[in-house]
């Protein structure tokens, strides 16, 4: 087998670095004395060679210059190198104040020589190094392609970048766009800004750009948009940095660029999640249970409590499949909490009854519900006892069983319902405001809409149609939706839930409804694609029981302010009797198991929750869910 000689070993290294030394001391003298060096000098000279250079490389030892790489050296090392030279240059200033010692009393000037000539020898080697390295890295990649990369951003996060990608052989740094007119023309950290970012076409046009990096760090929603859609009309790639965050979090690496996450086109500012002392006072060392613990919102609930130290967390759903994901998200935590995975389905009463009367749980939240629109119009009694049956169970034995608190996930499908799975969500919103006063647990209902990614929700359906190659299929270019984080959504949640009281149902701040064919347009762009031209854009007609757009407040509520600004209350004078209610459901709960259908939906009419049955029943599913 042939070897490789490496000529920058730790030996060779430690020999460059002595020679450097030694022809630095020798050099010192001769420009001290200009080449004639007397005979005492000379004497002290040769006497204290051997003795410099052994304690330059001692001391490089002992300060880990010797560990550097020299093919990536940087500032940090230049720092380094520098502290360990002025260690030992500082020392011979101080050998000075022994009088008796005339032979190691050196001259300023031979040491202050030496220091720099020394130092500069040692980062002149150590630089030359990495230019060569450098070369060789162009040299192997020289036939292979290179990226022509244009940053939109000339602060910090551009500087980084910049940096990080100079090396990279494979990239071909453009220069900055940026919208501050005192950096035009200038160079920021070799490269130029070449204007502002109204000029990001033409600048791509005339100087064949294949990707555009976003360094721009917190930026407003708004503004994100505005150079996304200006990166659109490019046929580059478009990328953008992380947030500090997202680094500090351990997320994603200081120069790993993403892509840019819907959460921040939604066209609103994302709230700081409030970690607050009295949010975690009311949840810390309890007995917590969260149904629907596989689903969206019950995975992020089981995530978000886990942080708050309960004393136990009941995850209760009939998907096994998601507990036991959930199971091993919270074996594999570094502060262990304790927890139960409870399998079973929350309409049978033995099984509930067993499981409140075995843990006891001081909070419940209660998320488990059928969501799919489209599917609970084929199956709507299926919803019905499921949704509204099962509420009604979990509800009464939190009362029997003392628990504190009861927090019911609602939908803003739920006012003015047109589909069967938001008049299920109505009746169990209903069902929470009669258990008021009834039991000294404190209830209460969180109305809010579509959260991001969630898996019934439109985006991971369009992902998989983008990732199919098209078409995305919408019902109607003027459908219309509440968006908010799914992490978002769930500290809210919590924090109602520190203020449930009376039965009272919490409706949050969703912002302003946005268009699907919008958010449908900004997936495929995220892909790298356009939009009718690389994924084509059908329409197939609103279904039965689908709103153009959706409602947070019926029209019997209004708002009212609570301490939480995302957050308020929604207040109507209806007052809802718990025996009638009881007596009319007992009803729907007879014609649901029977199957009668047109019963049913004749009951639900009765409720006067604002329901009225389709003409027809659909008989498939067409579209994505919105």
């Amino acid at each position: 087998m042939k070897l490789r000689y490496d000529f920058y070993s730790t030996t060779n290294r430690y020999l460059i670095d002595a020679g450097i030394i030694g022809l630095s001391f020798l050099l010192a003298y001769q420009i001290r004395f200009e080449g004639r060096v007397p005979a005492a000098s000379a004497f002290q000279m040769w006497l204290l060679l051997p003795a410099i250079i052994l304690v330059r490389l001692a001391v490089n030892t002992l300060l880990r210059v010797c560990r550097q790489v020299w093919r990536y050296a940087s500032i940090p090392d230049v720092l380094q190198n520098a502290k360990a030279y002025a260690v030992v240059s500082l020392a011979l200033v101080g050998l000075r104040l022994i009088p008796a010692w005339w032979v190691i009393r050196l001259p300023l000037s031979i040491i202050a020589m030496e220091f720099l000539m020394s130092l500069y020898g040692a980062l002149t080697v150590r630089f030359l190094r990495r230019v060569l390295y450098q070369r060789q890295l162009s040299y192997r990649y020289r036939s292979q392609a290179r990226r022509r990369v244009l940053l939109i951003g000339a602060q910090s996060a551009g500087v980084i970048v910049a940096k990080e990608l100079s090396h990279r052989p494979d990239v071909e740094l453009i220069g900055f766009l940026d919208d501050d007119q005192k950096k035009k023309g200038m160079l920021v950290n070799g490269l130029p800004v070449l204007g502002s970012t109204g000029q990001l076409a033409e600048t791509v046009r005339e100087r064949g750009v294949d990707e555009i990096i976003l360094c721009i760090q917190q930026a407003p929603a708004g503004e994100l948009k505005r150079l996304w859609r200006l990166c659109e009309t490019t046929p580059a790639r478009s990328l953008i940095v992380p947030s500090l965050g997202q680094i500090l979090d351990h997320e994603v690496g200081l120069v790993r660029l993403r892509e840019l996450k819907m959460e921040e086109l939604l066209g609103r500012e994302m709230p700081v999640l409030d970690a607050a002392p009295e949010i975690a006072a009311t949840y810390r060392s309890k007995r917590i249970l969260v149904s629907g613990a596989a689903g969206s919102i019950g995975s992020e609930l089981v995530r978000q409590l886990a942080a708050l130290e309960p004393a136990c967390l009941l995850l209760f759903d009939k998907d096994e499949n998601g507990l036991y994901d959930r199971q091993l998200e919270l074996e594999a935590r570094s502060h262990r909490v304790p927890f139960e995975i409870l399998v079973g389905d929350m309409r049978f009463r033995y099984r509930m009854g067993r499981i409140f009367a075995k843990h006891r749980p001081e909070i419940v939240f209660h998320a488990a519900a059928h969501k799919h629109v489209p599917l609970m119009e084929l199956n709507p009694c299926e919803a019905i006892l499921n949704n509204v049956f099962g509420t009604a169970l979990l509800s009464e034995l939190a009362g029997a069983f003392g628990t504190e608190r009861f927090v019911l996930i609602s939908t803003d499908k739920a006012v003015n319902p047109t589909n069967i799975m938001g008049a299920s969500k109505r009746l169990a919103e209903l069902v929470i405001q009669s258990q008021n006063g009834r039991h000294a647990t404190r209830f209460c209902s969180v109305r809010f809409g579509n959260v991001m990614a969630s898996r019934s929700s439109v985006i991971p359906i369009f992902q998989k149609q983008i990732a199919a190659g098209g078409p995305i299929t919408l019902t109607h270019p003027d459908m219309r939706r509440f968006f908010m984080t799914i992490p978002e959504a769930v500290n809210l949640v919590l924090q109602a839930g520190v203020m449930a009281e009376g039965g009272a149902t919490y409706v949050l701040n969703m912002g302003n409804q946005i268009r699907i064919v919008d958010l449908a347009r900004d997936l495929i762009e995220l892909s790298g694609l356009r939009p009718n031209q690389d994924i084509q854009i059908e329409y197939i007609g609103v279904r039965p029981g689908e709103k153009l757009f959706e409602e947070l407040v019926a029209a019997d509520e209004h708002l009212r302010e609570t301490r939480v600004p995302e957050i308020r209350a929604a207040i109507t004078d209806r007052r809802v009797e718990a025996g009638p209610l009881a007596e009319q459901l007992g009803l729907l709960r007879q014609a649901a198991e029977l199957d009668d259908l047109a019963q049913v939906h004749e009951l639900l009419r009765r409720f006067q929750i604002g329901f009225q049955p389709p003409v027809e029943r659909p008989a498939a599913v067409g579209a994505a869910q919105s």
